[in-house]
């Protein structure tokens, strides 16, 4: 959330496309994590989270990305354009994989979910949920998935989702009901462990 006292994202973007360097930079600060963690829950690579990022804000620096003030907020705008990126990359990384020589792409590790603090045994139970939810989610139809992320994990709007999705409402609860069933589905086993840890 954006501080009261903090300048607003159109004023931090008049600013920006003036050539003020901090302002590209407090736009940068204020949006990166979020477009990461969706861009990585998204695609399930960090790579490609960290790519589709880069292409975000190269694109917002160069004005390549057209953000239109009256048709939303700058954050759900940002996230349309991370959606459309991440959905470019997993064309690319289907056409690659047809190749022989294709790597795998899996990035098991990129994001430690467990604290530093906790036990090493409860560190590895953690790290093994905290694998099962981002192979679960990786398996939800990736329109499912975009609902998902982005209300779960970003605590935006059905409104705001519909804006960036390009859906109506009806849509995206109905994708996020179907989404939610599904990982209920593939996390049944985890449910012992997490309702004794509530």
């Amino acid at each position: 959330m954006t501080p009261a006292h903090a300048p607003a994202d159109t004023e931090l973007l008049r600013k920006m496309r003036a050539g003020e360097a901090s302002a590209f930079e407090s736009l940068y600060l204020r949006h990166q994590g979020p477009l990461f963690r969706f861009a990585l829950l998204r695609s399930g690579s960090a790579d490609t989270a960290a790519d589709v990022v880069q292409e975000v804000f190269m694109g917002l620096l160069t004005a390549s990305f057209t953000f239109d003030p009256t048709r939303g907020v700058l954050q759900n705008f940002l996230f349309g354009v991370a959606r459309n990126l991440v959905m470019k990359h997993e064309l690319t990384r289907r056409r690659l994989a047809a190749l022989p020589s294709a790597d795998d792409d899996g990035d098991d590790d990129a994001v430690e979910i467990a604290s530093e603090a906790a036990e090493p045994l409860a560190r590895m139970l953690g790290a093994e949920l905290a694998d099962d939810v981002r192979r679960a989610l990786s398996m939800l139809a990736p329109h499912c998935r975009d609902v998902v992320i982005l209300y779960e994990m970003h605590d935006l709007s059905y409104q705001e989702i519909a804006d960036i999705c390009r859906l109506d409402i009806g849509t995206v609860r109905s994708r996020l009901s179907r989404g939610r069933a599904a990982l209920a589905k593939r996390l049944a086993a985890h449910r012992p462990a997490i309702e004794q840890s509530a």
